[in-house]
Order: structure tokens, then C-alpha cells, then sequence
């Protein structure tokens, strides 16, 4: 799989890449993610991006011009599955959208920056808008980096354990269950019994019982959507 993420902070996004799970996978030839600063495509020697509204009011847009360039000279060199623009007006990003994404190729990502980017760029170009959630960042960044996260964690590979994504919170719509390790017993708070009993059928019957609850206390309307 291949990342491509325009931006006008680079320096900003590197640091996610380059420790723990995403640099493995990296590391492991697994995924390619590639920053690309759209200052390089900018107007002039201070490489705008930005400029003001048309009908005035408050903050810088940025340009159509330097992102249909820099987009356009990525796919002169390969097909993109999705063009994803991060925006707090866009579809809310859940594990299903990751679950998706992680069955494609390559996909670009666009974090947006200032007062959002020029509308001729959401109409003609980006295929996919995504949201983290409803509050507003400094810049589509961090936003960018979560949403390759939730990604590359499910490739093939990634994970030690296989297994483990599969049983992540929100997948089927359930919040994950309890979990414990060692000591069995802390501060007079014991691991449940059915956890120590080696009966496998119990344990996955009980964690399936836990997750519902869970999911009925903390997120009821994520079981609203299961019918």
C-alpha cells in the first residue's frame, strides 16, 4: 500500500511515521508513506498556497492551483483509489472507513490548512472527505496521521498477532471488553474467575456478554446501527 499526504507542514507529520507500528510496517515494506510539501508547488519566491476569499471575510483559502498540481503530477505516475480531503465537514471517520481503506492501494491525502481549501478542489478532484471529529484543528496534520494509523495497523502483516485488529473496539460495532493481565489479584481486586478458567468457549462467550454491555452503556447508538 502507498500514502501519499500533501500538506504545507511535512515537518509536522514526520514524527508519526517514524516510530513504533508505522515505522515497522514501513520498515517491513508492508506500506509507503511519502510527504509532500505543497509549498513546492506554490507561486512566486515565497511559494504561496494561500489567498484571500473572494467576498471578503475572515482567513486565507488555499489555492486550487498548486494542489490540482501537485495531485495530478502523482497520478501522471500511478492509479489513486481515493483522493481523501481532511475536513471538519466531512463524513466522520470510523473503523469502518479504515476497515475500507485498508483493502485498497494507494490513496493520497490532502490536510487541509487555513479556511479550508478552494470549493473547485472538493467539486473536481478529491473523491473522499473525512472528519476525526467535530472540533477544528490548527491544519488536517494530525488528522492525517490518524487516519493512517487506523489503516496501516489492519494490513496484513503489521500486527504481530494477527488477530488482534480483529477484535479492536468498533469492529462489529462493539466497544472492546475488559481486559487484565498479571497479578491475578491487586490490592484485593481480583481478574474474574471465568478469565483464569481455561474453558475458551466461557471466555469468548463472556467477552462477547461484556462488549455488548459495554457498548449498551458507553455507545448505545453504536448497536442502533447494527439493525
Amino acid at each position: 500500500m502507498r500514502i501519499d499526504i500533501i500538506t504545507v507542514l511535512p515537518e509536522l507529520l514526520r514524527s508519526p511515521f517514524e516510530h513504533s507500528i508505522l515505522k515497522r510496517a514501513q520498515d517491513k515494506g508492508l506500506v509507503e508513506v511519502h510527504l509532500h510539501d505543497l509549498r513546492e508547488y506554490g507561486f512566486g519566491k515565497h511559494k504561496q498556497v494561500d489567498d484571500y476569499q473572494f467576498g471578503g471575510g475572515a482567513g486565507m483559502v488555499m489555492m486550487a492551483e498548486p494542489i490540482f498540481a501537485c495531485v495530478e503530477e502523482l497520478q501522471a505516475e500511478r492509479k489513486y483509489d481515493e483522493i481523501i480531503y481532511m475536513t471538519p465537514d466531512g463524513q466522520t471517520f470510523n473503523q469502518r472507513h479504515a476497515n475500507s481503506l485498508s483493502l485498497v492501494e494507494n490513496i493520497i491525502i490532502l490536510a487541509g490548512h487555513y479556511k479550508g481549501v478552494d470549493q473547485r478542489v472538493r467539486d473536481h478532484l478529491i473523491t473522499l472527505e473525512l472528519s476525526i471529529g467535530d472540533f477544528v484543528l490548527s491544519g488536517g496534520e494530525l488528522a492525517a496521521a490518524v487516519v493512517s494509523d487506523a489503516v496501516i495497523r489492519l494490513l496484513p502483516g503489521v500486527l504481530n498477532d494477527e488477530t488482534s485488529a480483529l477484535t479492536d473496539s468498533f469492529q462489529d460495532n462493539l466497544l472492546a471488553p475488559p481486559v487484565y493481565t498479571r497479578p491475578a489479584k491487586f490490592r484485593g481486586w481480583e481478574v474474574p474467575e471465568v478469565l483464569r478458567s481455561g474453558d475458551f468457549k466461557k471466555i469468548e462467550d463472556w467477552r462477547h456478554d461484556q462488549a455488548v454491555q459495554r457498548t449498551k452503556d458507553r455507545r448505545p447508538d453504536l448497536l442502533d446501527d447494527k439493525k
